[in-house]
Protein backbone atom coordinates (compact mmCIF):
# COMPACT_ATOMS: atom_id res chain seq x y z
CA UNK A 1 0.00 0.00 0.00
CA UNK A 2 1.47 3.64 -0.94
CA UNK A 3 0.14 5.13 2.35
CA UNK A 4 3.53 6.40 3.56
CA UNK A 5 2.12 10.27 2.71
CA UNK A 6 -0.83 9.69 5.60
CA UNK A 7 2.05 10.13 7.94
CA UNK A 8 3.48 13.30 6.95
CA UNK A 9 4.00 16.63 9.14
CA UNK A 10 0.46 18.69 8.91
CA UNK A 11 1.15 22.59 8.21
CA UNK A 12 1.93 24.33 11.91
CA UNK A 13 -1.04 26.67 12.80
CA UNK A 14 -0.01 30.41 12.89
CA UNK A 15 1.10 31.06 16.66
CA UNK A 16 1.78 34.68 16.09
CA UNK A 17 -1.60 35.24 14.10
CA UNK A 18 -3.07 34.01 17.41
CA UNK A 19 -1.84 35.91 19.44
CA UNK A 20 -2.58 39.15 17.99
CA UNK A 21 -6.41 37.87 16.85
CA UNK A 22 -6.05 37.51 21.17
CA UNK A 23 -5.32 40.66 21.73
CA UNK A 24 -7.52 42.37 19.22
CA UNK A 25 -10.81 40.36 20.69
CA UNK A 26 -9.64 41.78 24.11
CA UNK A 27 -9.48 45.16 22.50
CA UNK A 28 -13.16 45.18 21.30
CA UNK A 29 -16.37 47.19 22.40
CA UNK A 30 -17.56 44.46 24.35
CA UNK A 31 -17.06 42.88 28.01
CA UNK A 32 -14.67 40.19 27.46
CA UNK A 33 -15.61 36.74 26.63
CA UNK A 34 -19.37 38.30 25.84
CA UNK A 35 -19.54 36.51 22.27
CA UNK A 36 -18.69 33.65 23.83
CA UNK A 37 -17.26 30.80 21.03
CA UNK A 38 -17.88 33.49 18.39
CA UNK A 39 -14.59 34.80 19.53
CA UNK A 40 -12.56 31.34 19.68
CA UNK A 41 -13.80 30.35 16.43
CA UNK A 42 -12.59 33.51 14.68
CA UNK A 43 -9.21 33.42 16.79
CA UNK A 44 -8.94 29.98 15.45
CA UNK A 45 -9.73 30.86 12.19
CA UNK A 46 -7.16 33.69 11.97
CA UNK A 47 -4.45 31.18 13.16
CA UNK A 48 -5.47 28.66 10.87
CA UNK A 49 -5.07 31.33 7.77
CA UNK A 50 -1.87 33.33 9.38
CA UNK A 51 -4.43 36.35 9.26
CA UNK A 52 -4.85 39.14 11.82
CA UNK A 53 -8.20 39.29 10.07
CA UNK A 54 -9.74 35.60 8.88
CA UNK A 55 -12.24 35.69 6.14
CA UNK A 56 -14.29 32.76 4.71
CA UNK A 57 -15.37 33.93 1.39
CA UNK A 58 -13.81 30.55 -0.87
CA UNK A 59 -15.71 27.40 0.65
CA UNK A 60 -15.67 24.33 -1.19
CA UNK A 61 -17.60 21.14 -0.43
CA UNK A 62 -16.49 17.28 -1.88
CA UNK A 63 -19.36 15.07 -1.35
CA UNK A 64 -18.24 11.21 -1.90
CA UNK A 65 -20.48 8.72 -2.98
CA UNK A 66 -20.11 5.19 -2.65
CA UNK A 67 -22.14 1.64 -1.74
CA UNK A 68 -21.30 -1.04 0.72
CA UNK A 69 -21.48 -4.77 0.63
CA UNK A 70 -22.76 -4.86 4.62
CA UNK A 71 -25.96 -3.88 2.89
CA UNK A 72 -27.00 -7.38 2.02
CA UNK A 73 -27.39 -7.52 5.51
CA UNK A 74 -30.72 -6.16 5.71
CA UNK A 75 -29.02 -2.88 7.78
CA UNK A 76 -30.74 -0.25 5.68
CA UNK A 77 -34.35 0.85 5.29
CA UNK A 78 -33.78 2.27 1.75
CA UNK A 79 -32.57 0.03 -1.87
CA UNK A 80 -28.76 0.40 -3.00
CA UNK A 81 -30.58 2.01 -5.71
CA UNK A 82 -31.18 4.92 -3.99
CA UNK A 83 -27.11 5.93 -3.98
CA UNK A 84 -27.13 6.50 -7.59
CA UNK A 85 -30.54 8.36 -7.21
CA UNK A 86 -29.16 10.76 -4.90
CA UNK A 87 -25.94 11.41 -6.48
CA UNK A 88 -28.40 12.30 -9.68
CA UNK A 89 -30.28 14.74 -7.63
CA UNK A 90 -27.06 16.08 -6.08
CA UNK A 91 -26.01 16.82 -9.95
CA UNK A 92 -29.52 18.70 -10.69
CA UNK A 93 -29.35 21.05 -7.86
CA UNK A 94 -31.89 18.91 -5.91
CA UNK A 95 -30.33 17.62 -2.75
CA UNK A 96 -29.96 19.48 0.69
CA UNK A 97 -26.35 20.51 0.15
CA UNK A 98 -26.91 21.03 -3.82
CA UNK A 99 -29.53 23.92 -2.30
CA UNK A 100 -26.47 25.07 0.62
CA UNK A 101 -24.16 25.16 -1.51
CA UNK A 102 -25.94 27.73 -4.00
CA UNK A 103 -26.58 29.68 -1.03
CA UNK A 104 -23.20 29.86 0.47
CA UNK A 105 -21.71 30.19 -3.44
CA UNK A 106 -19.41 27.33 -2.45
CA UNK A 107 -17.85 25.24 -5.12
CA UNK A 108 -19.10 22.08 -4.97
CA UNK A 109 -17.99 18.86 -6.85
CA UNK A 110 -19.51 15.18 -6.27
CA UNK A 111 -17.46 11.96 -6.18
CA UNK A 112 -18.46 8.39 -7.13
CA UNK A 113 -16.28 6.05 -5.88
CA UNK A 114 -18.26 2.80 -6.92
CA UNK A 115 -22.02 1.96 -6.86
CA UNK A 116 -23.80 -1.18 -7.63
CA UNK A 117 -25.65 0.90 -10.26
CA UNK A 118 -23.99 2.71 -12.94
CA UNK A 119 -24.98 6.23 -14.30
CA UNK A 120 -24.48 8.32 -17.34
CA UNK A 121 -21.94 11.53 -17.46
CA UNK A 122 -23.34 13.99 -14.48
CA UNK A 123 -22.76 17.20 -14.46
CA UNK A 124 -20.57 18.27 -11.50
CA UNK A 125 -19.71 14.60 -10.88
CA UNK A 126 -16.99 12.83 -11.12
CA UNK A 127 -16.50 9.27 -11.65
CA UNK A 128 -13.70 7.63 -10.26
CA UNK A 129 -14.69 3.98 -9.14
CA UNK A 130 -12.50 1.86 -7.53
CA UNK A 131 -15.26 -1.08 -7.65
CA UNK A 132 -18.94 -1.52 -7.52
CA UNK A 133 -19.37 -0.80 -3.82
CA UNK A 134 -17.30 -2.14 -0.53
CA UNK A 135 -17.55 -6.63 -0.19
CA UNK A 136 -19.63 -7.10 2.45
CA UNK A 137 -17.62 -7.22 5.87
CA UNK A 138 -19.52 -9.71 7.65
CA UNK A 139 -18.19 -12.06 5.29
CA UNK A 140 -14.27 -10.75 4.65
CA UNK A 141 -12.35 -7.50 4.63
CA UNK A 142 -14.23 -4.65 3.17
CA UNK A 143 -11.27 -3.30 0.81
CA UNK A 144 -8.20 -4.72 -0.08
CA UNK A 145 -5.05 -3.02 0.68
CA UNK A 146 -5.02 -1.44 -2.82
CA UNK A 147 -8.26 -0.07 -2.75
CA UNK A 148 -8.13 1.69 0.64
CA UNK A 149 -4.69 2.96 -0.92
CA UNK A 150 -6.90 4.40 -4.14
CA UNK A 151 -9.32 5.78 -1.74
CA UNK A 152 -7.42 7.48 0.77
CA UNK A 153 -5.93 9.28 -2.58
CA UNK A 154 -9.16 9.74 -3.92
CA UNK A 155 -10.11 12.11 -0.96
CA UNK A 156 -6.34 13.66 -1.14
CA UNK A 157 -7.40 14.34 -4.72
CA UNK A 158 -10.10 16.63 -3.52
CA UNK A 159 -8.22 18.36 -0.70
CA UNK A 160 -5.36 18.92 -3.25
CA UNK A 161 -8.19 20.48 -5.60
CA UNK A 162 -9.48 22.71 -2.84
CA UNK A 163 -6.32 23.89 -1.83
CA UNK A 164 -5.53 25.02 -5.74
CA UNK A 165 -8.87 27.06 -5.93
CA UNK A 166 -7.78 29.00 -2.89
CA UNK A 167 -10.07 27.88 -0.46
CA UNK A 168 -10.26 29.04 3.25
CA UNK A 169 -12.98 25.88 4.35
CA UNK A 170 -12.96 22.39 2.88
CA UNK A 171 -16.32 20.32 3.77
CA UNK A 172 -16.56 17.24 3.08
CA UNK A 173 -20.01 15.25 2.61
CA UNK A 174 -20.93 11.80 2.06
CA UNK A 175 -23.75 9.20 0.51
CA UNK A 176 -23.70 5.67 0.68
CA UNK A 177 -26.59 3.24 1.42
CA UNK A 178 -25.50 1.40 4.68
CA UNK A 179 -22.75 4.01 5.47
CA UNK A 180 -23.86 4.10 9.07
CA UNK A 181 -23.35 0.52 10.02
CA UNK A 182 -20.05 1.30 8.01
CA UNK A 183 -19.20 3.65 9.87
CA UNK A 184 -20.64 2.52 13.54
CA UNK A 185 -18.15 -0.57 12.83
CA UNK A 186 -15.04 1.52 12.35
CA UNK A 187 -16.36 4.09 15.65
CA UNK A 188 -16.80 0.74 17.85
CA UNK A 189 -13.67 -0.90 17.01
CA UNK A 190 -11.71 2.20 17.54
CA UNK A 191 -13.34 3.28 20.65
CA UNK A 192 -13.75 -0.73 21.85
CA UNK A 193 -17.15 -0.08 22.40
CA UNK A 194 -20.13 -2.58 21.49
CA UNK A 195 -22.60 -1.35 18.71
CA UNK A 196 -25.40 -1.33 21.00
CA UNK A 197 -23.89 2.13 22.60
CA UNK A 198 -23.21 3.55 18.97
CA UNK A 199 -25.83 2.26 16.30
CA UNK A 200 -28.73 4.55 15.42
CA UNK A 201 -31.78 4.29 12.90
CA UNK A 202 -30.06 5.79 9.94
CA UNK A 203 -32.04 6.58 7.42
CA UNK A 204 -35.14 5.14 9.20
CA UNK A 205 -34.81 2.28 11.11
CA UNK A 206 -37.16 0.82 13.58
CA UNK A 207 -35.84 -0.63 17.31
CA UNK A 208 -35.95 -3.77 15.57
CA UNK A 209 -33.82 -3.11 12.77
CA UNK A 210 -31.33 -1.08 15.33
CA UNK A 211 -31.05 -3.92 17.25
CA UNK A 212 -30.51 -6.10 13.99
CA UNK A 213 -27.55 -3.79 12.74
CA UNK A 214 -25.81 -3.83 16.21
CA UNK A 215 -25.66 -7.36 15.87
CA UNK A 216 -24.36 -7.62 12.17
CA UNK A 217 -21.61 -5.08 13.36
CA UNK A 218 -21.09 -6.86 16.64
CA UNK A 219 -20.44 -9.99 14.73
CA UNK A 220 -18.25 -8.43 11.79
CA UNK A 221 -15.76 -6.95 14.21
CA UNK A 222 -15.52 -10.54 15.73
CA UNK A 223 -14.41 -11.87 12.50
CA UNK A 224 -12.03 -9.48 11.82
CA UNK A 225 -10.63 -8.41 15.31
CA UNK A 226 -7.15 -10.32 15.18
CA UNK A 227 -6.48 -7.65 12.17
CA UNK A 228 -7.94 -4.42 13.59
CA UNK A 229 -4.75 -3.66 15.51
CA UNK A 230 -4.96 0.07 13.73
CA UNK A 231 -6.64 2.90 12.28
CA UNK A 232 -5.89 2.03 9.09
CA UNK A 233 -6.78 -1.92 9.12
CA UNK A 234 -9.84 -0.88 10.92
CA UNK A 235 -10.52 1.73 8.17
CA UNK A 236 -9.60 -1.34 5.67
CA UNK A 237 -11.45 -3.99 6.87
CA UNK A 238 -14.97 -2.25 8.01
CA UNK A 239 -14.99 0.75 6.37
CA UNK A 240 -16.61 2.99 3.11
CA UNK A 241 -14.72 3.66 0.47
CA UNK A 242 -16.39 7.49 0.99
CA UNK A 243 -15.39 7.19 4.44
CA UNK A 244 -11.94 6.32 3.46
CA UNK A 245 -11.86 9.01 1.05
CA UNK A 246 -12.90 11.42 3.92
CA UNK A 247 -10.23 10.39 6.15
CA UNK A 248 -7.87 11.06 2.99
CA UNK A 249 -9.57 14.39 2.13
CA UNK A 250 -9.29 15.12 6.17
CA UNK A 251 -5.68 14.17 6.32
CA UNK A 252 -4.35 16.61 3.15
CA UNK A 253 -6.07 19.40 4.12
CA UNK A 254 -4.22 19.53 7.30
CA UNK A 255 -1.19 18.56 5.66
CA UNK A 256 -1.62 21.62 3.47
CA UNK A 257 -3.12 24.12 5.80
CA UNK A 258 -6.44 24.10 4.80
CA UNK A 259 -9.54 24.55 7.68
CA UNK A 260 -11.79 21.61 7.69
CA UNK A 261 -15.27 21.40 9.04
CA UNK A 262 -16.43 18.29 10.38
CA UNK A 263 -19.90 17.49 9.10
CA UNK A 264 -22.04 14.83 11.35
CA UNK A 265 -21.69 11.25 12.55
CA UNK A 266 -19.96 9.73 9.68
CA UNK A 267 -17.31 12.39 8.60
CA UNK A 268 -16.48 12.56 12.20
CA UNK A 269 -16.20 8.67 12.10
CA UNK A 270 -13.53 9.56 9.29
CA UNK A 271 -12.50 12.28 11.25
CA UNK A 272 -11.28 10.18 14.07
CA UNK A 273 -10.11 7.77 11.93
CA UNK A 274 -7.78 10.81 10.63
CA UNK A 275 -6.50 11.79 13.96
CA UNK A 276 -5.71 8.46 15.45
CA UNK A 277 -3.42 8.33 12.38
CA UNK A 278 -2.09 11.16 13.57
CA UNK A 279 -3.49 13.62 16.57
CA UNK A 280 -2.42 16.68 14.93
CA UNK A 281 -4.82 16.53 12.61
CA UNK A 282 -7.20 17.73 14.95
CA UNK A 283 -5.96 21.31 15.55
CA UNK A 284 -7.03 21.92 11.59
CA UNK A 285 -10.54 20.88 12.53
CA UNK A 286 -14.01 22.83 13.21
CA UNK A 287 -16.98 20.72 14.28
CA UNK A 288 -20.18 21.67 12.69
CA UNK A 289 -22.89 20.53 14.70
CA UNK A 290 -23.92 17.76 16.89
CA UNK A 291 -26.22 14.86 14.84
CA UNK A 292 -29.11 13.39 15.87
CA UNK A 293 -27.56 10.25 15.18
CA UNK A 294 -27.10 8.37 18.65
CA UNK A 295 -23.50 7.45 18.31
CA UNK A 296 -22.32 11.21 17.37
CA UNK A 297 -22.11 11.62 21.31
CA UNK A 298 -19.70 9.01 21.71
CA UNK A 299 -17.29 10.70 19.19
CA UNK A 300 -17.22 13.71 19.92
CA UNK A 301 -16.40 12.98 23.42
CA UNK A 302 -13.61 10.89 22.19
CA UNK A 303 -12.73 13.47 20.14
CA UNK A 304 -12.27 16.27 22.98
CA UNK A 305 -14.81 18.82 21.08
CA UNK A 306 -17.93 20.64 21.07
CA UNK A 307 -19.85 20.76 17.73
CA UNK A 308 -20.84 25.08 17.08
CA UNK A 309 -24.67 23.62 15.96
CA UNK A 310 -27.09 21.58 17.53
CA UNK A 311 -30.03 21.70 15.26
CA UNK A 312 -31.36 17.83 15.64
CA UNK A 313 -30.02 16.96 11.84
CA UNK A 314 -29.11 13.90 10.93
CA UNK A 315 -28.94 14.47 6.79
CA UNK A 316 -25.82 14.05 6.07
CA UNK A 317 -24.17 15.09 2.60
CA UNK A 318 -22.10 17.72 4.43
CA UNK A 319 -25.62 19.53 5.24
CA UNK A 320 -24.71 20.71 8.75
CA UNK A 321 -21.36 21.46 7.96
CA UNK A 322 -23.36 24.08 5.44
CA UNK A 323 -25.26 25.65 8.15
CA UNK A 324 -22.64 26.07 10.12
CA UNK A 325 -20.48 28.22 7.78
CA UNK A 326 -22.82 31.33 8.00
CA UNK A 327 -21.52 31.35 11.76
CA UNK A 328 -18.49 31.13 11.29
CA UNK A 329 -18.37 33.70 8.88
CA UNK A 330 -20.37 36.21 11.18
CA UNK A 331 -17.83 35.47 13.94
CA UNK A 332 -14.81 36.97 11.31
CA UNK A 333 -17.04 39.44 10.56
CA UNK A 334 -17.36 40.40 14.26
CA UNK A 335 -13.96 40.07 15.17
CA UNK A 336 -12.76 42.03 11.79
CA UNK A 337 -15.29 45.03 11.81
CA UNK A 338 -16.19 45.99 15.19
CA UNK A 339 -14.26 48.64 16.60
CA UNK A 340 -11.42 48.94 19.48
CA UNK A 341 -12.20 51.00 22.58
CA UNK A 342 -9.45 53.53 21.48
CA UNK A 343 -11.19 53.47 18.09
CA UNK A 344 -14.89 54.17 18.84
CA UNK A 345 -13.80 56.29 22.12
CA UNK A 346 -15.51 54.01 24.55
CA UNK A 347 -13.82 53.95 28.10
CA UNK A 348 -12.26 50.54 29.08
CA UNK A 349 -12.32 47.97 31.70
CA UNK A 350 -10.41 49.44 34.81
Amino acid sequence: MQLDWVYNKVAEINVHSLAAAQQRQNSLTKPPGSLGRLEQLAMTMAAMQGKDKPTIDRVHISVFAADHGIAEEGVSAFPQAVTVEMIRNFSRGGAAISVLAKYLRAELEVINLGTVIEHEELPLVRLQAIAAGTANFSKQSAMSDSQLSEALQVGADAASRAKKSRAQLFIGGEMGIANTTSATAVACALLGLPAEQLAGPGTGLDSAGVKHKAEVINRSIDLHRAELDSAIKILGHLGGFEIAALTGAYIQCAQQGICILVDGFITTVAALVAVNINPEIKQWMQFAHASAEPGHKKLVAALEVEPVLDLSMRLGEGSGAAMAVPVLQMACQLHNNMATFAEAGVSSKD
